[in-house]
């Protein structure tokens, strides 16, 4: 079973997947401390180019969002640039609507979740753009 492990290792490609993870996670890293929680933005996209499906890609994306987000969050919160109250009247919102995406994923269609994914990127590109 090991041999097996290590031949697929040396596969054609598997470097490059193994790159794109990392990119993708540092990537996420500097997003999410610079943007808080937009580093998903960067997995995403880091996770299809590595040969992940689409609902793959964005329910891994959470695994790996959730402990650069908690991260940051303390970081944020130890150098005092918020109080845990100011995100206190988001969470309960926060909470409900991710159980909601999450039991939505599996029943949108990949085309149309890859849509919303890129649509939901212009918008956010657009409205950050304007002064």
């Amino acid at each position: 079973m090991k041999a097996a492990a290590k031949a697929a290792d040396r596969r054609p490609g598997r470097k490059m997947k193994k790159s794109w993870a990392c990119f993708g996670g540092f990537a996420a890293g500097v997003i999410n401390g610079l943007l808080g929680a937009a580093g998903g933005l960067a997995v995403v996209p880091a996770l299809r180019k590595a040969g992940a499906s689409v609902r793959q890609s964005h329910a891994t994306s959470v695994a790996v969002i959730l402990p650069v987000s908690i991260l940051s969050a303390v970081l944020y919160l130890h150098g005092g640039r918020f109080s845990f109250s100011d995100a206190l009247p988001y969470l309960p919102g926060g909470v409900l609507g991710a159980a909601f995406g999450a039991w939505l994923l599996p029943k949108l269609p990949a085309d149309l979740l890859r849509r919303i994914f890129g649509g939901f990127m212009l918008w956010a590109a657009i409205r950050l753009l304007k002064p």
